[in-house]
Protein backbone atom coordinates (compact mmCIF):
# COMPACT_ATOMS: atom_id res chain seq x y z
CA UNK A 1 0.00 0.00 0.00
CA UNK A 2 1.37 3.41 -1.23
CA UNK A 3 1.38 6.22 1.85
CA UNK A 4 0.89 8.61 -0.79
CA UNK A 5 -2.61 7.22 -1.55
CA UNK A 6 -5.56 8.30 0.08
CA UNK A 7 -6.80 5.64 2.35
CA UNK A 8 -9.74 3.91 4.27
CA UNK A 9 -8.34 2.16 6.48
CA UNK A 10 -11.97 0.20 7.44
CA UNK A 11 -13.56 -2.29 5.81
CA UNK A 12 -16.77 0.02 5.92
CA UNK A 13 -17.82 2.98 6.72
CA UNK A 14 -20.59 3.58 8.86
CA UNK A 15 -21.79 2.88 11.76
CA UNK A 16 -25.42 0.50 11.76
CA UNK A 17 -28.31 1.02 14.43
CA UNK A 18 -26.73 -2.12 16.31
CA UNK A 19 -23.81 -0.72 17.07
CA UNK A 20 -24.91 2.53 18.82
CA UNK A 21 -26.95 0.59 20.84
CA UNK A 22 -24.36 -1.19 22.18
CA UNK A 23 -22.53 2.23 22.99
CA UNK A 24 -25.61 3.46 24.73
CA UNK A 25 -26.17 0.38 26.29
CA UNK A 26 -22.90 -0.98 27.30
CA UNK A 27 -20.62 1.99 26.49
CA UNK A 28 -18.59 0.41 24.06
CA UNK A 29 -18.40 -0.96 20.64
CA UNK A 30 -16.10 -3.37 19.52
CA UNK A 31 -15.53 -3.45 15.76
CA UNK A 32 -13.83 -7.03 14.96
CA UNK A 33 -11.56 -7.77 12.16
CA UNK A 34 -12.77 -3.63 10.99
CA UNK A 35 -9.42 -2.70 9.23
CA UNK A 36 -8.80 -4.11 5.78
CA UNK A 37 -6.02 -6.53 5.61
CA UNK A 38 -3.76 -4.15 3.60
CA UNK A 39 -4.19 -1.24 5.55
CA UNK A 40 -3.64 -3.53 8.83
CA UNK A 41 -0.06 -5.08 7.62
CA UNK A 42 0.86 -1.80 6.38
CA UNK A 43 0.12 -0.14 9.50
CA UNK A 44 2.08 -2.73 11.89
CA UNK A 45 5.09 -2.20 9.67
CA UNK A 46 4.69 1.35 9.98
CA UNK A 47 4.67 1.26 13.39
CA UNK A 48 7.02 -1.18 13.56
CA UNK A 49 9.49 0.83 11.36
CA UNK A 50 9.49 4.18 13.49
CA UNK A 51 12.70 4.31 14.81
CA UNK A 52 11.80 4.88 18.58
CA UNK A 53 10.34 1.78 18.22
CA UNK A 54 13.03 0.08 16.65
CA UNK A 55 15.16 1.47 19.42
CA UNK A 56 13.08 -0.14 21.78
CA UNK A 57 12.68 -3.70 20.44
CA UNK A 58 16.29 -3.70 19.29
CA UNK A 59 17.23 -3.19 22.99
CA UNK A 60 18.99 -6.67 25.25
CA UNK A 61 17.46 -7.89 27.81
CA UNK A 62 19.99 -6.48 30.00
CA UNK A 63 19.70 -2.72 28.41
CA UNK A 64 16.24 -2.98 28.61
CA UNK A 65 16.01 -3.92 32.44
CA UNK A 66 17.64 -0.72 33.12
CA UNK A 67 14.45 1.09 32.07
CA UNK A 68 12.06 2.24 33.95
CA UNK A 69 9.32 0.34 31.80
CA UNK A 70 11.67 -2.37 30.75
CA UNK A 71 8.12 -4.17 29.60
CA UNK A 72 6.32 -1.35 27.63
CA UNK A 73 7.07 1.21 24.85
CA UNK A 74 4.59 4.19 25.81
CA UNK A 75 4.28 7.52 24.10
CA UNK A 76 1.63 10.59 24.57
CA UNK A 77 1.36 12.30 22.77
CA UNK A 78 2.03 10.48 19.76
CA UNK A 79 3.19 13.36 17.41
CA UNK A 80 5.46 11.59 14.88
CA UNK A 81 2.71 9.38 13.25
CA UNK A 82 3.22 8.54 10.11
CA UNK A 83 0.89 8.69 6.94
CA UNK A 84 -1.28 5.57 7.50
CA UNK A 85 -1.83 5.80 11.42
CA UNK A 86 -2.64 9.62 10.84
CA UNK A 87 -5.41 8.77 8.28
CA UNK A 88 -7.03 6.79 11.30
CA UNK A 89 -8.20 10.18 12.63
CA UNK A 90 -10.54 11.43 10.95
CA UNK A 91 -11.20 8.17 8.78
CA UNK A 92 -14.80 8.20 7.76
CA UNK A 93 -16.10 5.53 10.13
CA UNK A 94 -14.41 6.95 12.87
CA UNK A 95 -16.15 10.42 11.90
CA UNK A 96 -19.72 8.57 11.70
CA UNK A 97 -19.73 7.66 14.80
CA UNK A 98 -18.15 10.45 16.04
CA UNK A 99 -21.26 12.41 14.64
CA UNK A 100 -23.88 9.88 15.62
CA UNK A 101 -23.05 9.51 19.48
CA UNK A 102 -21.59 13.18 20.09
CA UNK A 103 -22.64 15.36 17.81
CA UNK A 104 -21.12 17.83 15.40
CA UNK A 105 -19.13 19.58 18.45
CA UNK A 106 -16.13 17.65 18.50
CA UNK A 107 -12.72 18.10 19.29
CA UNK A 108 -9.12 16.12 19.09
CA UNK A 109 -7.85 15.72 22.60
CA UNK A 110 -4.50 13.59 22.32
CA UNK A 111 -3.14 10.28 21.21
CA UNK A 112 -0.51 7.57 22.61
CA UNK A 113 0.99 4.56 21.32
CA UNK A 114 2.09 1.54 22.98
CA UNK A 115 4.06 -1.84 22.50
CA UNK A 116 3.22 -4.15 25.58
CA UNK A 117 5.90 -6.85 25.82
CA UNK A 118 5.61 -10.23 27.42
CA UNK A 119 5.83 -9.76 30.83
CA UNK A 120 3.80 -6.47 31.12
CA UNK A 121 1.84 -5.86 34.39
CA UNK A 122 -2.03 -5.75 34.93
CA UNK A 123 -3.71 -2.49 34.73
CA UNK A 124 -6.40 -2.21 37.17
CA UNK A 125 -10.11 -1.12 36.37
CA UNK A 126 -9.84 2.59 35.87
CA UNK A 127 -12.23 5.23 33.82
CA UNK A 128 -10.65 7.52 32.29
CA UNK A 129 -12.78 11.03 31.93
CA UNK A 130 -9.92 13.07 33.39
CA UNK A 131 -12.06 16.15 34.75
CA UNK A 132 -13.71 13.87 37.42
CA UNK A 133 -10.55 13.52 39.27
CA UNK A 134 -10.43 16.98 40.07
CA UNK A 135 -12.58 19.54 41.93
CA UNK A 136 -12.16 22.34 39.57
CA UNK A 137 -15.69 24.21 38.77
CA UNK A 138 -15.00 23.82 35.54
CA UNK A 139 -14.23 20.03 36.17
CA UNK A 140 -17.47 19.71 37.46
CA UNK A 141 -19.39 21.08 35.07
CA UNK A 142 -17.50 19.11 32.07
CA UNK A 143 -18.56 15.86 34.08
CA UNK A 144 -21.11 14.73 31.87
CA UNK A 145 -19.62 15.58 28.60
CA UNK A 146 -18.88 13.28 26.43
CA UNK A 147 -14.95 11.90 26.23
CA UNK A 148 -14.22 9.30 23.89
CA UNK A 149 -11.73 6.90 23.91
CA UNK A 150 -10.60 4.79 20.30
CA UNK A 151 -8.48 1.78 20.98
CA UNK A 152 -6.71 0.24 18.33
CA UNK A 153 -5.00 -3.02 18.07
CA UNK A 154 -3.48 -3.72 14.92
CA UNK A 155 -2.12 -7.47 15.92
CA UNK A 156 -4.83 -7.53 18.27
CA UNK A 157 -4.56 -9.90 21.52
CA UNK A 158 -5.84 -13.44 23.00
CA UNK A 159 -7.91 -13.52 26.01
CA UNK A 160 -6.08 -13.38 29.33
CA UNK A 161 -2.52 -11.91 27.25
CA UNK A 162 -2.75 -8.23 27.15
CA UNK A 163 -6.70 -8.19 26.78
CA UNK A 164 -8.63 -5.16 27.83
CA UNK A 165 -11.46 -6.16 30.21
CA UNK A 166 -14.62 -4.24 30.32
CA UNK A 167 -17.08 -3.85 33.25
CA UNK A 168 -20.57 -2.94 30.52
CA UNK A 169 -23.01 -0.64 31.56
CA UNK A 170 -20.79 0.66 34.14
CA UNK A 171 -20.84 4.45 32.41
CA UNK A 172 -24.60 4.69 33.63
CA UNK A 173 -23.01 4.72 36.90
CA UNK A 174 -23.08 8.44 38.44
CA UNK A 175 -19.07 9.13 38.83
CA UNK A 176 -19.63 9.82 42.59
CA UNK A 177 -16.67 9.43 44.99
CA UNK A 178 -18.21 5.87 46.78
CA UNK A 179 -18.19 4.23 43.11
CA UNK A 180 -15.43 1.31 42.98
CA UNK A 181 -14.58 -1.29 40.67
CA UNK A 182 -15.21 -3.69 43.95
CA UNK A 183 -18.49 -2.17 44.33
CA UNK A 184 -19.08 -2.43 40.50
CA UNK A 185 -18.74 -5.85 40.58
CA UNK A 186 -20.16 -7.13 43.78
CA UNK A 187 -23.99 -6.35 42.61
CA UNK A 188 -23.65 -2.38 44.70
CA UNK A 189 -24.39 -0.26 41.59
CA UNK A 190 -27.14 -2.68 39.56
CA UNK A 191 -30.02 -1.20 40.23
CA UNK A 192 -28.56 2.54 39.36
CA UNK A 193 -26.96 0.70 36.00
CA UNK A 194 -30.18 -1.13 35.02
CA UNK A 195 -29.10 -4.33 34.94
CA UNK A 196 -25.98 -6.89 36.64
CA UNK A 197 -22.43 -5.79 36.11
CA UNK A 198 -19.96 -8.05 35.56
CA UNK A 199 -16.45 -7.90 33.68
CA UNK A 200 -16.40 -9.17 30.01
CA UNK A 201 -12.64 -10.18 28.74
CA UNK A 202 -12.83 -9.67 25.82
CA UNK A 203 -10.54 -11.35 22.74
CA UNK A 204 -9.96 -9.19 19.11
CA UNK A 205 -8.44 -10.76 16.13
CA UNK A 206 -5.69 -7.90 14.46
CA UNK A 207 -7.18 -4.97 13.01
CA UNK A 208 -9.95 -4.64 15.67
CA UNK A 209 -10.47 -1.65 17.52
CA UNK A 210 -13.27 -0.32 20.55
CA UNK A 211 -14.93 2.69 20.36
CA UNK A 212 -15.29 3.91 24.61
CA UNK A 213 -17.29 6.03 26.34
CA UNK A 214 -14.68 7.07 28.89
CA UNK A 215 -17.26 6.65 31.83
CA UNK A 216 -17.20 3.25 31.07
CA UNK A 217 -14.66 1.27 33.99
CA UNK A 218 -12.00 -1.10 31.83
CA UNK A 219 -9.02 -2.79 32.93
CA UNK A 220 -6.14 -4.80 30.87
CA UNK A 221 -4.91 -8.23 31.94
CA UNK A 222 -1.04 -9.19 32.28
CA UNK A 223 1.12 -9.76 29.42
CA UNK A 224 2.09 -13.89 29.86
CA UNK A 225 6.20 -13.93 30.09
CA UNK A 226 5.27 -17.26 27.55
CA UNK A 227 2.37 -15.69 25.99
CA UNK A 228 3.15 -16.34 21.98
CA UNK A 229 2.75 -13.06 20.71
CA UNK A 230 6.12 -11.10 21.61
CA UNK A 231 4.02 -7.96 21.91
CA UNK A 232 0.92 -6.37 21.66
CA UNK A 233 0.58 -3.08 20.01
CA UNK A 234 -2.20 -0.51 20.98
CA UNK A 235 -3.05 2.90 19.50
CA UNK A 236 -5.33 5.20 21.10
CA UNK A 237 -6.88 8.49 19.41
CA UNK A 238 -9.37 10.23 22.20
CA UNK A 239 -11.64 13.12 21.08
CA UNK A 240 -13.31 15.50 23.59
CA UNK A 241 -16.71 17.33 23.73
CA UNK A 242 -16.45 20.77 23.21
CA UNK A 243 -15.47 22.55 26.36
CA UNK A 244 -12.26 23.40 27.98
CA UNK A 245 -9.49 21.04 27.72
CA UNK A 246 -9.15 17.59 29.39
CA UNK A 247 -5.96 17.22 31.68
CA UNK A 248 -3.61 15.31 28.12
CA UNK A 249 -5.74 17.27 25.71
CA UNK A 250 -2.19 18.53 23.77
CA UNK A 251 -0.84 21.32 21.73
CA UNK A 252 -1.10 20.57 17.97
CA UNK A 253 1.80 20.26 16.14
CA UNK A 254 2.53 22.68 13.35
CA UNK A 255 2.98 20.47 10.84
CA UNK A 256 -0.38 18.78 11.48
CA UNK A 257 -1.86 21.93 11.41
CA UNK A 258 0.12 22.58 7.94
CA UNK A 259 -1.65 19.89 6.15
CA UNK A 260 -4.69 19.57 7.85
CA UNK A 261 -8.38 19.85 5.87
CA UNK A 262 -10.85 22.55 6.88
CA UNK A 263 -12.30 19.28 8.74
CA UNK A 264 -9.25 18.62 10.68
CA UNK A 265 -8.23 22.07 11.87
CA UNK A 266 -12.15 22.04 13.46
CA UNK A 267 -11.65 19.09 15.13
CA UNK A 268 -7.86 20.71 16.21
CA UNK A 269 -9.84 24.21 17.36
CA UNK A 270 -9.42 23.94 21.35
CA UNK A 271 -6.62 25.00 23.46
CA UNK A 272 -4.55 22.47 24.99
CA UNK A 273 -4.26 21.61 29.07
CA UNK A 274 -1.53 23.46 30.86
CA UNK A 275 -1.25 23.89 34.23
CA UNK A 276 -2.95 26.91 34.45
CA UNK A 277 -6.25 26.31 31.98
CA UNK A 278 -8.42 25.60 34.80
CA UNK A 279 -7.46 28.88 36.96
Amino acid sequence: MSSKEPVDPFRRQVPTAEDLDDFHRDGYIAFYDAMTDAYREALIEEVLSADPVRSFLDLSDEERSRLDSPTRHFVRPWNDRGPLSDALIDAPLITALLRETVGPDVHFCHSSMNLALRGAERGEFHQDHHHWNHHNPINIAERDRYYIQVLYYPNGFARGDRSLVTIPGSHLVAPTPDITPAGLLSGEFDEQAGRKLQAVDLELPPGSFIYLNARMFHGIQAKPIDSPQAFRIFLIDIFKEEGPPHRFTQEIPRDWLERATPARCKLYEREPFTETCWS
